[in-house]
């Protein structure tokens, strides 16, 4: 009898221990509706795929250079492929027409504005757009070489924990070269041939416009797109604040900034346009996180080819407003910019405390040497040199070269008209050659409405506490 009670009492324990268990266990972290929207006059950053031609209705394909982010993560994934259509033809201003012809260009120089109309998802979906019609980029963008490495599916590459995985890749990348490269890899001429067979073309008097294989284009978005909503526990939202640790984010600029015209008063505001998770894998600041800054030092360009330098930092960040928290102050360690994509040509270099300075190439001062070389040699007519030809005929090479310095193709066929227009097309290249290198005023920093950037995230103070109202009016019942 005694062994029979004590198996029952057993067994009661034993069938007990689970139920207490589960009472004692931390209940489910409740769950928070956020809605997955990318933003009127968020920018898709896109490249073309095959040479544009600049005319009316010309059909446009593009695949996307970085994904769009919706609040936690990814929505439009990157290499997704989107269509449009020129729908305009804009001219070059007078002054950009007036030099082109002064080199011996007549073609009527014009801009095709594309508008992109759809964009061709992963899972088969064909996702109608709107934007701005746009103009194409002064740069190339060098799309990456694939892997040789299997590549592991996708699936679960979308949310709090995918993402971090992704960004803190990321950020290991950013922490090595971030100093020294922009926030997209950008090229001026990823195919010499291709480079090569401009050049040429350009020099012809008249000739047909395209874009390039590989220009890039911003298109902006004229409409929000809506990708529903995501459920987020309410767990992974108790980090929301700045990262507490040296990190990096993306941010785009919300309006223009120069170096000509900015002083300490300029106001600078940006957008997150990725999320920034902790390195373990915490949300740390959604996509949308509004910075707002100002200029610190600004000297405009100047005239000799000295570069214009700017330096700005982001103080204050304020999270979207459906989480409900105060905007943070950052002025005690201020968010440092340490890339930017800026017009190529500038070769806006970045400085430790992220001051940024546009210099140019040394390699510049071979131009002025090289046209001083075909001056002289266009301006060779002595007499013992063309003995025995007649004047009019005397060095054909001296005078190709000095008609091509100064008007391109049309100079070189118009210099062979007399010894002594050449010579003169040889020294009026060389006068402009002189000005544009050496004597004209440097280029400005600028930094472009939508413009790219990387910033450093520094130390911290402790995040508010109000973050806690948001959780308990968005958590499901």
């Amino acid at each position: 009898m005694l062994r029979n009670r004590i198996s029952t009492f057993a067994a009661v324990l034993f069938l007990a221990s689970p139920l207490r268990a589960a009472a004692d266990a931390p209940p489910d972290s409740p769950a928070v509706q956020v809605p997955l929207i990318v933003h009127k006059g968020v920018p898709l950053r896109v490249y073309i795929t095959k040479r544009l031609p600049m005319r009316l209705a010309e059909p446009v394909r593009a695949r996307l250079i970085a994904p769009i982010y919706a609040f936690d993560r990814i929505v439009v994934p990157a290499e997704s492929e989107l269509q449009g259509r020129v729908t305009k033809l804009d001219p070059v201003s007078k002054w950009t027409r007036l030099q082109a012809i002064l080199n011996g260009n007549f073609t009527p120089l014009h801009f095709a504005r594309v508008e992109f109309t759809n964009v061709a998802l992963p899972d088969g979906r064909n996702l109608p757009i709107q934007t701005l019609d746009s103009v194409g980029l002064s740069t190339l963008y060098s799309p990456p070489r694939p892997s040789k490495k299997s590549k592991k599916s996708s699936t679960g590459n979308s949310g709090v924990l995918g993402a971090a995985k992704q960004q803190a890749q990321q950020q290991v990348q950013q922490q090595l070269s971030a100093r020294t490269r922009g926030v997209i890899d950008l090229t001026r001429g990823p195919n010499k041939t291709e480079r090569l067979e401009d050049f040429l073309i350009q020099k012809l008097p008249y000739y047909p416009q395209w874009y390039r294989r590989n220009t890039r284009f911003d298109a902006i978005l004229t409409a929000p797109l809506d990708f529903g909503n995501a459920s987020v526990t309410a767990s992974s939202l108790k980090s929301v604040g700045l990262p507490l640790a040296e990190s990096w984010g993306q941010v785009r600029l919300v309006g223009d900034l120069s170096s000509a015209n900015a002083d300490t008063k300029t106001q600078v505001g940006g957008v997150l346009s990725e999320p920034v998770f902790s390195a373990d894998h915490k949300l740390l600041l959604p996509e949308g996180t509004e910075l707002t800054g100002r200029v610190r030092q600004v000297r405009a360009a100047r005239w000799f080819h000295r570069g214009g330098q700017l330096r700005f930092t982001f103080d204050r960040i304020e999270p979207p407003a459906l989480l409900a928290i105060q905007p943070i102050s950052a002025e005690r360690s201020p968010l440092i910019l340490t890339a930017a994509e800026s017009n190529p040509r500038a070769h806006v270099k970045m400085g430790p405390e992220g001051d940024a300075k546009a210099t140019e190439p040394k390699s510049r001062l071979l131009a002025p040497m090289l046209a001083l070389v075909v001056a002289n040699r266009a301006a060779d007519n002595d007499a013992g040199r063309t003995a025995g030809t007649a004047g009019s005929t005397a060095n054909y090479g001296g005078r190709s070269l000095g008609g091509f310095s100064g008007l391109g193709l049309l100079g070189t066929a118009a210099a062979q008209s007399s010894k002594t227009f050449g010579a003169v097309l040889g020294y009026y290249g060389l006068g402009w050659t002189v000005y544009r290198t050496l004597i004209s005023r440097g280029l400005e920093v600028e930094f472009k409405k939508n413009s790219a950037i990387s910033v450093r995230f520094g130390t911290n103070p402790a995040l508010p506490s109000k973050k806690s109202d948001f959780l308990a009016s968005n958590t499901t019942q």
